[in-house]
């Protein structure tokens, strides 16, 4: 898999901070934020969006690969997911299997805060063993 360069690593971490400062969490309070860069250069971001029901929230992950979808692209090459936590924050199960459809397990997963990049993983690491597109006849 071949990194982002510096300048792409800076507009995605730029684009999930951004989008985690319109994130609608009024219940939880914890705000999301993610972007994706995909195979033509292109970034991608999303945020989460809570409802009153709770299961029918949305994680800035999905957000994020609907609007990749919309605009035309099929394939993640990167992901930085930006929030506020004690420790580095990586997406949800789900959303790690959403992300799956879309990336291999080589693909870089960075966490950040407000202030820095916290830590690097891949989606490998994060979903050992995954069930993918490949698997379907």
């Amino acid at each position: 898999m071949i990194e982002p360069t510096p300048a792409q690593m800076d507009e995605l971490v730029a684009a999930a901070r951004a989008a985690r400062d319109r994130a609608y969490a009024p219940y939880s309070g914890f705000a999301v934020g993610a972007a994706l860069l995909d195979e033509q250069g292109r970034i991608h971001a999303g945020c989460n969006v809570e409802n009153a029901a709770y299961p029918q929230s949305q994680c800035a992950e999905a957000s994020a690969i609907g609007n990749l979808i919309v605009a035309g692209s099929r394939r993640i090459t990167a992901v930085v997911v930006v929030g506020v936590a004690p420790e580095p924050l990586t997406p949800c199960g789900g959303c790690r299997q959403r992300l799956r459809e879309f990336a291999t397990g080589a693909t870089p997963v960075w966490s950040a805060d407000l202030h820095q990049v916290q830590g690097r993983f891949t989606l490998g690491q994060l979903l050992p063993e995954s069930f993918g597109p490949h698997q379907l006849p």
